[in-house]
């Protein structure tokens, strides 16, 4: 099953036996074994009792706290993995050096990358839209990375690039009503409503993913630290976005699989978010994409985006580490 996401406020989760069970007014909604799970998600307000929560620590088996507008509340895990030497190479590499520089300009040229190639194809799809600057602009973004060896400009190259991308991002969106407007948060229309659930799911497989491998996630490389922040969850995340999230993101909207009544608006806020329903049918959607399969491009082999997270913990460990000598973003064409 993968991830069981809590989606209906004030229901209980308890434990019997090897299963969990998801219960609201004494009518089981959800009945789950544990072995099938490799993580629970609260979207909204819930109650989960002492044994249960017991039973995922002791099956290692993460549990995330996300609101109904898509903001990451907290995440309880057992304690991170006890490979020592990833961590000690992961603090030595930090800071302004020939690692740290390396694996930045891996992040951000696989993001930009994946940038490229979602808007050629979508170009070769619909050749009304007008997407070849932006195209060119990522390129020549991506062609500065080599020549670049320091990680403040390759941020900023990387922020040219995103640039061309969304702004042609309303190109990709073929629904009647959906505009795409600069990045807020919170939300208040419902694209950015969208990127907001869809980031932060991502954030929790990759943050998961980081900690099996035995990374410090708050010690990032493209993302500058920051009390608090899980730098390099974030920094691993840069070549999924486009890759998961933006793409459940579009194909929900272009397929009519959420419309705008599946968005609601606060009055005094203008915060937008999804309704219950909608929630429910992006969880599914967002499930969906987890579990396909690709072939990776440097094993070469079939393996689920699930299971690529923690491909790519494992290949930036090894280049940290020294058994590698270059980290590969995940790329796809």
């Amino acid at each position: 099953m993968g991830t069981l996401y809590i989606n209906q406020d004030d229901v209980f989760i308890g434990k019997t036996d090897e299963r969990l069970n998801v219960k609201a007014k004494n009518q089981t909604l959800q009945d789950v074994p544990l072995i099938h799970l490799d993580g629970v998600v609260i979207v909204g307000r819930a109650t989960i009792s002492p044994a249960a929560v017991a039973e995922l620590l002791q099956r290692k088996i993460p549990l995330t706290f996300i609101t109904d507008t898509g903001h990451y509340l907290g995440k309880l895990e057992p304690e991170l993995s006890k490979n020592i030497f990833v961590r000690n190479a992961q603090w030595k590499a930090a800071g302004e050096t020939p690692k740290a520089i390396h694996v930045v300009r891996g992040f951000i040229r696989g993001k930009l990358k994946n940038y490229r190639s979602s808007l050629s194809q979508t170009q070769r799809e619909h050749s009304e839209l007008k997407l070849d600057s932006a195209i060119m602009q990522i390129s020549n973004a991506i062609a500065k990375l080599d020549k670049t060896d320091n990680i403040d400009s390759l941020r900023g190259h990387e922020g040219a690039g995103s640039a061309a991308y969304f702004g042609v991002f309303n190109q990709l969106i073929r629904a009647e009503g959906f505009v795409f407007k600069p990045r807020h948060r919170p939300a208040t229309d419902p694209v950015n409503s969208l990127m907001n659930f869809a980031y932060t799911l991502l954030r929790h497989d990759v943050q998961s993913a980081i900690n099996i491998v035995g990374f410090d996630p708050y010690l990032g490389y493209l993302h500058t630290q920051r009390y608090g922040r899980v730098g390099l969850a974030f920094d691993l995340m840069e070549e999924f976005r486009p890759l998961v999230a933006d793409s459940i993101i579009l194909n929900a909207i272009n397929r009519r699989i959420l419309t705008l009544n599946d968005f609601t608006v606060e009055p005094l806020s203008n915060v937008v978010r999804l309704s219950e329903t909608g929630r429910k049918e992006f969880l599914r959607l967002y499930e969906k994409k987890k579990q396909s399969e690709f072939k990776h491009p440097v094993l070469k082999r079939k393996c689920t985006y699930q299971e690529a997270f923690q491909i790519q913990g494992r290949l930036l460990a090894k280049y940290l580490m020294g058994e590698i000598e270059k980290y590969p973003p995940l790329v796809l064409y």
